[in-house]
Formats: C-alpha cells, sequence, structure tokens
C-alpha cells in the first residue's frame, strides 16, 4: 500500500517568508559566527598576563583585556594551552560563518572541529622550540602547555632526536590537517593567492561591490573544483568521476547545461541594491498565492549513498586458449579458400580478434557483388564449423566484414565495465553500459541523446539480462533525487526484484491495465513539465534544473505575474504574484519489459500514448526502454518504430524478425547470450556482446538502495483516470466519448460492443461500458435473442 504524506500543521507564515526568513536566519547566525572569531582574535590580541582568568587570580577588578571577562579567560586559555597556534582557532570561525553566509550550510562541521585541534596542536608543537618573543606574549613558550607536551612525547617516541626535523614534520601535517578543516576548495585557494598577489585590488573590490558581495564571490563553488574536500569520501573509484558536476548535478542541472562559475559575479549583493529590492517589495504589495504543488515528490534522503562496487563479485577469468596469430592466418586463409569455392574471388586483408567473435575483412575481386557474399552466410558458417557467420559491409571501406565466432567464449562482465574509465568519466547524465565492442572496447551509451530505446530478442538471447545492466547502470550514478523509474512487467518475473527501491515512483506494474494507465500518467507528467517549463521560459530539464538551482542558491523566490481579471470601476487588468514550485525535476526513465502482452490488451491506447511520449518526452527528461521478445509487426508497429530511432536487437528466429527490428537482416546470425546488434540514430549497425551480471549482485545491490530509505510513491501513477466516466442515473453526467458514441450510435442506427470499438477505437471494457450505460438511460433496447440491439432514443 502506497504511503500517503502525513498531515502537516497549519503554516502561520506563507511559504516564501518563511523561507525568506529561514535564508536570513542562517546569515545572521553565520554573522555571529563571524563575530565570536573577532572577539577572540581581540581577546588574543589584547590578552594581559595578570588580568582574572582561568588560572590567575587578581587582586583588583580592573581588566586590560578589551573583551572583558570572557576575553580574559578565554584568550589565557588558548595562549596558554595552544600558544601562537590560537590564532588558527580564530582564523577557522571566521572562515566557516563565511561559508554558512553564503552556501547556508557547514558540512560535517564535527569532523571540520576535529581537524581544527588536530592542527592547532601540531602548529603548537612546531612552535614550542622557537626563540621566545618577549615583546609580543608573556608567555614561556610560543607552543604553549600542549606544544610542550607533545614534541617531549615525539622525542621519547622518535629515534631521531633533531627538533627541527619535528618541527618541520608538525608544520606540514598542521598545513595538511588545517586546509582540511578550513574546507575550502582550489578555486577558493587561488582566490586567496590572487589577492595577495593584486596587493590589496580586493580592498577596491569590497568598496565596490560591498561586504555581502565578497563574501559570496569568494564562498560560492566554482564548477572548477574537482570534489569538494567535505564531502563523503568514495568507497570506489567507480564513484569518484563526475560526483560533483555532474552527477549531483543531474537532478538540479545536468553535465550538458553550461555551469557558470558563480552565479554572483552577475548579481549586485550591495547595501544599496538591497535595500532598493526590499522596498520595491513594499511598493508592489504583491498578492502571494500558496506555493503550487511540487511537480514530482521528494525523496528526502539527504545521506543517500551510490552503491558500491564492492556489490559485485570479483569475477576471477579463467586461462582458457587464446587464439595466436598462427592460428588466426590459418582460418583466414580457410576463409579465403571456402570464399573461392563458392566462387567469390578476394583477398582477406585484415583480421581483427575480440572478445566473443574474429572479425574478418574481406576484400572482394573487382565484379563481385556485395549481396551475393551476404547471401552465403549460412553457407560460409556450415564450411567453417562454425556455429554461424554474420557478413555486412564495413561503412567508409571497400572491405566485406565476415564476423566468426571464437572457439573460446570470452564472458563480458558487469564489474570490469564499471571500473572502465569510459564510464567513470562518461559526462553524460543518463550513461548506461551497453557491453564490449568487437575490439573489447566499452560501449557507452547516452540515454538522454536517444533519446527512448527499443529492445528485441528471444527468449534465452539475454534480452533481461541486458535490461537489468542498463537500470544497474543508473543505480549506480543517480540518486533517487535525480532519476525516477516507472517499472512494468507483465511477465511478473524481471523487474519484482526491485520493488521496494527508492527509485520507483509506483510499485512494480504487473497488470497490463493498470500498464496501459502508467503509460498515461508519464504522457500528463511530460505535459505538466512543459507548462512549468514555459513558466520559467526554458526550453528543456536541464534549463529548468539549472534556473532552479540558482534560484536556490541564491534564495530567490521565483515569481510568475498573471491577470486574474479587471477592475470593476476602471476597467484596467488585475495582476497577482504567484509563487513557483523550485523543486528540481529528476529524470524519469518507464522500462516496460514486455510490449507484446500490451498490445493485445490495448493495442491502440498503448500505440497512442508510446507515439505521444517518443515525439515529445525527451526535453522534459522522460526516457522509454521498451523490450518485446516477439518483434513482430503487430507489437512494433510502423508508428512505434518510426519514433525509436535507437534499437537493439538480439537473436530473433528469422530474417523477417531482424527486419522488423532493424530495417536489414543479420540478427537471425548472433550467437545469443547477450550478444547484440546496436543500431543507433543514424542507423550504423554496431555489434555488442552486453555484460552477464548474477541475480545474486543484483539482490545485493537492491538490498543496499532497501536499507537507505522507502520509496515515496505516487498513487495516481496507476489510478484508473479514463476519459470515460459514466453519467449519473439522472443522465446528466457523461463526457466526451460518451457523447462521441451516442452520436455515432444514432447516425448509424445499430449498437454493440464491437461496433463501438471499430468506429471509437477503443478497448473492449470501455466499450461495454458505454453499451451497458446506453441501455440504463434508455437509448438503445437490451439484446434480443440473437445479439442485436435497436436504437431507441
Amino acid at each position: 500500500m502506497a504511503r500517503r504524506p502525513s498531515s502537516r500543521p497549519t503554516r502561520i507564515l506563507p511559504p516564501e517568508i518563511a523561507q525568506m526568513l529561514k535564508h536570513r536566519l542562517i546569515q545572521f547566525a553565520g554573522i555571529l559566527i563571524i563575530a565570536f572569531g573577532f572577539s577572540v582574535f581581540v581577546s588574543i590580541l589584547t590578552y594581559y598576563a595578570l588580568d582574572a582568568s582561568w588560572n590567575t587570580a587578581a587582586s583588583n577588578n580592573v581588566l586590560h583585556n578589551m573583551a572583558g571577562p570572557f576575553g580574559a579567560i578565554i584568550s589565557d586559555l588558548l595562549l596558554q594551552s595552544f600558544g601562537l597556534g590560537s590564532f588558527l582557532f580564530v582564523l577557522a570561525f571566521i572562515v566557516w560563518g563565511g561559508i554558512i553566509i553564503a552556501e547556508g550550510e557547514l558540512r560535517r562541521p564535527y569532523l571540520k572541529l576535529l581537524l581544527l585541534m588536530i592542527s592547532m596542536v601540531l602548529c603548537s608543537t612546531a612552535l614550542t622550540a622557537a626563540p621566545k618573543v618577549t615583546w609580543f606574549f608573556d608567555l614561556p613558550h610560543l607552543g604553549g602547555v600542549l606544544g610542550v607536551f607533545a614534541i617531549n612525547l615525539i622525542t621519547k617516541l622518535m629515534t631521531t632526536k633533531s627538533i627541527s626535523i619535528i618541527q618541520i614534520m608538525s608544520a606540514a601535517l598542521c598545513g595538511v590537517f588545517y586546509a582540511a578543516a578550513l574546507g575550502l576548495s582550489l578555486y577558493q585557494w587561488s582566490i586567496i593567492v590572487g589577492y595577495v598577489r593584486q596587493k590589496g585590488a580586493g580592498v577596491h573590490h569590497v568598496s565596490r561591490v560591498g561586504l555581502a558581495g565578497m563574501v559570496h564571490r569568494f564562498f560560492s563553488r566554482s564548477s572548477k573544483d574537482d570534489v569538494a574536500p567535505e564531502e563523503p569520501a568514495l568507497e570506489h573509484p567507480v564513484l569518484r568521476a563526475n560526483i560533483d558536476d555532474r552527477v549531483q548535478t543531474s537532478a538540479d542541472s545536468t553535465a550538458t547545461i553550461p555551469i557558470k562559475t558563480s552565479i554572483y559575479n552577475e548579481t549586485d549583493y550591495s547595501d544599496e541594491a538591497i535595500e532598493t529590492y526590499e522596498e520595491s517589495l513594499v511598493q508592489e504589495k504583491p498578492v502571494l498565492k500558496p506555493k503550487a504543488k511540487p511537480i514530482m515528490p521528494s525523496s528526502h534522503l539527504d545521506d543517500y549513498q551510490l552503491p558500491t562496487i564492492d556489490l559485485l563479485d570479483v569475477q576471477v577469468k579463467k586461462s582458457g586458449k587464446t587464439i595466436s596469430d598462427d592460428q588466426l592466418q590459418a582460418y583466414a586463409a580457410q576463409l579465403e579458400q571456402v570464399l573461392a569455392e563458392f566462387g567469390v574471388k578476394g583477398e582477406i586483408v585484415g583480421v581483427c580478434p575480440g572478445p566473443v567473435v574474429t572479425l574478418y575483412e574481406l576484400k572482394p575481386a573487382a565484379g563481385i557483388k556485395t549481396s551475393r557474399v551476404i547471401s552465403l552466410a549460412d553457407d560460409i558458417a556450415r564450411s567453417m564449423s562454425a556455429h554461424s557467420a554474420r557478413i555486412a559491409v564495413i561503412p567508409g571501406r571497400n572491405v566485406i566484414g565476415i564476423e566468426m565466432p571464437n572457439p573460446v567464449r570470452e564472458t563480458v562482465y558487469m564489474r570490469d565495465l564499471l571500473l572502465a574509465d569510459d564510464y567513470q568519466k562518461h559526462s553524460a547524465s543518463l550513461a548506461m553500459i551497453l557491453g564490449k565492442d568487437i575490439g573489447g572496447n566499452p560501449i557507452i551509451a547516452d540515454l538522454a541523446r536517444m533519446p527512448h530505446l527499443l529492445v528485441a530478442g528471444t527468449t534465452g538471447s539475454g534480452k533481461s539480462v541486458s535490461v537489468n545492466t542498463m537500470i544497474l547502470s543508473l543505480l549506480y550514478r543517480l540518486t533517487p533525487e535525480q532519476c525516477k523509474f516507472i517499472m512494468i512487467d507483465p511477465k511478473m518475473l524481471e523487474f519484482s526484484i526491485y520493488d521496494g527501491i527508492p527509485h520507483l515512483l509506483t510499485p512494480v506494474v504487473t497488470d497490463p491495465k493498470k500498464a496501459v494507465v502508467a503509460l498515461k500518467w508519464a504522457v500528463r507528467e511530460m505535459e505538466s513539465r512543459y507548462r512549468a517549463m514555459s513558466k520559467l521560459g526554458v526550453r528543456n530539464i536541464d534549463g529548468y534544473n539549472a534556473r532552479i538551482k540558482e534560484a536556490r542558491q541564491s534564495g530567490e523566490i521565483l515569481m510568475r505575474r498573471v491577470q486574474t481579471g479587471f477592475d470593476p470601476d476602471t476597467g484596467k487588468p488585475i495582476f497577482e504574484n504567484q509563487s513557483l514550485d523550485v523543486n528540481p525535476l529528476p529524470y524519469i526513465v518507464v522500462v516496460v519489459d514486455e510490449m507484446a502482452d500490451l498490445m493485445l490488451v490495448a493495442g491502440k491506447e498503448i500505440e497512442a500514448a508510446v507515439q505521444r511520449l517518443a515525439q515529445m518526452a525527451r526535453a522534459a527528461g522522460i526516457h522509454l526502454i521498451m523490450a518485446t521478445q516477439r518483434p513482430s509487426v503487430d507489437v512494433i508497429t510502423g508508428t512505434i518504430k518510426a519514433n525509436f530511432p535507437t534499437r537493439i536487437s538480439f537473436m530473433v528466429t528469422s530474417k523477417i524478425d531482424s527486419r522488423t527490428i532493424l530495417g536489414e537482416q543479420g540478427a537471425e546470425q548472433l550467437l545469443g547470450q547477450g550478444d547484440m546488434l546496436y543500431m543507433a540514430g543514424g542507423g550504423r549497425l554496431l555489434r555488442v556482446h552486453g555484460p552477464f551480471v548474477k541475480d545474486t549482485e543484483v539482490e545485493r545491490i537492491v538490498q543496499f538502495l532497501k536499507a537507505q530509505g522507502e520509496p515515496s510513491y505516487i498513487d495516481s501513477v496507476t489510478e484508473d483516470d479514463e476519459d470515460f466516466t459514466a453519467p449519473s442515473e439522472g443522465g446528466e453526467g457523461g463526457d466526451a466519448m460518451y457523447q462521441q458514441a451516442i452520436e455515432v450510435v444514432r447516425r448509424e442506427g445499430k449498437a454493440s460492443t464491437s461496433f463501438l470499438q471499430r468506429h471509437l477505437q477503443i478497448g473492449y471494457n470501455r466499450a461495454a461500458r458505454i453499451v451497458d450505460q446506453m441501455e440504463k438511460e434508455g437509448i438503445i433496447s437490451s439484446a434480443n435473442h440473437v445479439g442485436k440491439r435497436e436504437v431507441i432514443g
């Protein structure tokens, strides 16, 4: 049963005002932290050893410390404990306050505080043996008590007694730990170096744009950062690539969107600009409508972790027989002889061995037709004692490719492809692993550019395993906030294992009737997204999420000016400011395991919904992966085929099925077990060997995902809200479809379920309900002994 959102208490303030107050309170907290840092700095500078403090009792009440009793106590505590290392404490709090003002939070504060303490102890250790400065602080040691204790302990434990070496090592480690404690990125450190080199240019910049603008410009994250130091450490390098600049922003924005270095570079954050903006809000006095309902629910999995590579088994490659160069030359000579026996003269000019098949490049003699060589595929396979042979023209070259299976087949594993640089460094937002090509190179495709995929193959061809690897490759890169799934499995076997993962919008759909409803929901969601994008003036989901991210980072409230009517006195239009939803839109991937079962239930409705999604859903971030084991023309219709330029065919039973899915023969010559032909948008075929993943590995990944949270289901995905709703008994209800059915019946003078199915192109259930309702309202008579009905009214 779907989880329903719990009731929330009534809001006192409108959401927009509450959000603005929250943003201001966070900024105020950052200012307090900076003020605390400066107060400690002043207390250290005005430290007086005879002031009443933690370990000093004064005979009079006169304090020399400018920060008062608090300053006297904390300065004495810091200087006596850490010595001059106390200044690290001051700078850290000032920097942390700036980060909170600019970014709204301080990530992992306890870890940063621990690193600060360690760096202060290391700094004290490095300063302990330094010459005493009597004119600055009246301290016995510049490193404080902890520095003396640490250096004595180190000299006892280490073999070397050189104080200089200990000082250098402590200073170096102090720099490393302190840099990590501050949490600044490489880009922000470069700004520091640049300001130092400019010799005061930063002061002029502060006077020009104001302190707030400088703080935002310095502490804002840049796209130049590789990985922020404070982000959680990745457990495996497969998740290291593109986490900040691509994966994290696929729900907020995608890697295909050119992200500016800092949105604050183009914004005036001076005090005058802020005052002008606030005055304009007061003058306009807009009527704020309640915030629009979020288009997609949020998963609220802030601590979500992507799956690790350790969930997949480490495969020990079997030491099988490899084909030597001499054997390849012998096979090439034998192939030339076989071709000559069939009257095809030519020369094998190249051999390309791969993990599963070997490609032989044949340069035919003059006058030899390509179609003649292709027609000999079965005869060549028989003569070479091979399982099958595939022959095709190599585009752009004057050779014909003959693909022969290897004596020993190599298994392609999912783990190896996840570790490949092609996958880790792929910049696509929806990168999917397809397998390896003939040469053993990984093939990674971008579902966002396809933008939909049609898969066909017989039972045992590896179709279901390949679809699983596509799903897993998306789960390994995208969080539930970035990608959602609708899985339709009429066979009730393939996708049931994924039931309950946080990425699902609805439980795995197994009822074909509900599958039709789910596809219609996807169409409505697509239209809703287009309306939301038009309000922001963007063209696709990438631009929408980039605009939302920019607004959320800057605390901007997105508004839309709408006309609500006219003034009855003046006749002038009345406008209101309506707030827009600021939640990013995730990608939605609809995966259908068996199209044939759906086409049998409601072929016209399925075809119409799929056609609409295939034509328009790309810009809305909705993508289809549809698979079938029966690639016949009644399942893969011309309409569906025309809207799926990217297709994959596994082994099929006949040339006709191969032509149906690919437009040419060749799929009937595949080897099965993941061997496929991949046709991209340009129409060129590429032979790919799909990876293998065990069911136990899939179960481990699914359990890892389920342990992190429950899915946020949307009940309306599978709720039956068809266009037809039975009218009331009084006859006043009804919809357009019902009225159209009445007009057809009255015009033609006959009524039956099959008659309405043919004329209205609807399913049997809906047509039967319409006929029953007409009989109830007296429009048609009841069926006689032969099943005929008369039109009465």
